[in-house]
């Protein structure tokens, strides 16, 4: 019985920490979004906006590949 319970506490466990990753990911590459569509279309500054939009997503994803 005991094993069971904490079979099921590791699988909730692993759930959780899952989707905590997902939703991290969400939230920095919202911002990285929201950032570079602001370079783009406020500041003016499009090139910068497209580099910072294509370069922050590639490390975004990098970072959610690598992390434990």
């Amino acid at each position: 019985m005991a094993e069971a319970v904490q079979d099921e506490y590791r699988a909730h466990l692993e759930t959780y920490q899952g989707f905590n990753k997902l939703v991290t990911f969400m939230v920095l590459w919202l911002i990285v979004l929201l950032a570079s569509m602001a370079l783009g279309l406020i500041a003016h500054l499009p090139v910068i906006g497209v580099l910072l939009g294509v370069g922050g997503s590639v490390a975004v994803l990098i970072g959610a590949a690598l992390a434990p």
